[in-house]
């Protein structure tokens, strides 16, 4: 099983460049993640090549690449790779270089059409070829109605991405996932999606960075790690963003992780290979886990995430083997309080 492996050094040595998600990875909000900016400069004295990835298509790169150098992770927009430009991609190869598009969504995604030669447009008076639709504070009932007489009409689809809530400083507000339902109930149609965890995006990133082994770092099971997996990537879950202990022992499986890390910093740590003896203990980088009365019982010490990895895995093993999770709740107490 590949999230049992190990790496012969340093995590990021395995791969050739990483592939971070930002919010929850690098940053929380508009302030850096403790020891994200130093940890990625670390990784790129040593020689290991570092692009950002994200599903947010309302900001240009150049936008995002400034965000991260003010937070003290120095970037240029060819650093970062948003599924505006994928979808952008997507639509140049259908429709042709020079097509107009009506473009639903924020200056990130009328920039991503222009840099593939393809002319945004606001409504289906412009005569589009086909219609986009992405996130932005600013889309309003006149825009999904636009959108929904397109797809109405017959016209290729694209919507950058299905997140279906956005974080704010006041909760989460409904994301570009919960607009695009609005217009897939009222078409009965569904669109083509660019964003994770649909392949487009992630090929877009591997292209633009030229990686063939690439490592996926991002904090959400259901789009970053599931996006790896289905590419056949490795992929890392780190903990300092939306994913708990309870939800990465509960991951189907196209959402477990190769690895575990608490934090971005993990990339340049070696991770231990995971063991299994014949009977019921797993044990990896000084812990021990066992199962006993329906629940896991972790023993040993050493790194936080060397555990968090084990029980996960061991969890993992023990519902595949037998179609019941384990109770992890003690375990979870024992490591996070």
């Amino acid at each position: 099983m590949l999230w049992w492996r190990g790496s012969s050094g340093p995590l990021f040595g395995d791969f050739d460049g990483l592939l971070l998600d930002l919010d929850g990875v690098v940053y929380r909000g508009t302030d850096a993640i403790p020891g994200a900016p130093e940890a990625i400069a670390r990784v790129r004295q040593l020689g290991g090549r570092v692009g950002f990835v994200t599903n947010n298509a309302s900001r240009t790169p150049e936008t995002v690449a400034a965000h991260l150098s003010s937070i003290g992770v120095p970037a240029t927009a060819r650093d970062v790779v948003t599924s505006a430009q994928a979808a952008a991609h997507l639509l140049a190869a259908q429709v042709g270089v020079g097509a107009r598009v009506l473009a639903v969504g924020g200056e990130g995604l009328r920039a991503a059409l222009r840099e593939r030669g393809l002319v945004p447009v606001e409504s289906m008076a412009q005569e589009p070829a086909a219609v986009v639709q992405g996130f932005d504070g600013s889309v309003d009932w006149t825009g999904l109605a636009e959108v929904c007489y397109a797809v109405a009409s017959g016209l290729p689809w694209v919507a950058t991405n299905m997140d279906l809530t956005i974080p704010t400083a006041r909760g989460l507000a409904p994301g570009n996932g919960s607009l695009v339902g609005v217009v897939a109930t009222t078409t009965t149609v569904q669109p083509t999606v660019a964003g994770k965890p649909a392949l487009p995006l992630h090929r877009e990133a591997t292209a633009r960075m030229g990686a063939h082994r690439p490592l996926v770092v991002g904090d959400r099971l259901d789009t970053d790690i599931q996006a790896a997996n289905t590419a056949g990537a490795g992929s890392v879950v780190v903990m300092s963003g939306v994913t708990d202990l309870r939800a990465l022992c509960g991951a189907r499986v196209v959402e477990r992780p190769w690895f575990v890390c608490e934090d971005v910093s993990g990339v340049l740590d070696r991770q231990p290979e995971i063991a299994h003896d014949a009977g019921d203990r797993w044990s990896c980088g000084g812990w021990s886990v066992t199962i006993r009365g329906g629940g896991l019982v972790l023993t040993g010490g050493g790194e936080r995430s060397h555990a968090v990895r084990l029980v996960a895995a061991a969890s993992w093993s023990v519902t595949d083997m037998t179609g019941r999770a384990p109770d992890v709740e003690r375990v979870a107490t024992q490591l996070y309080g």
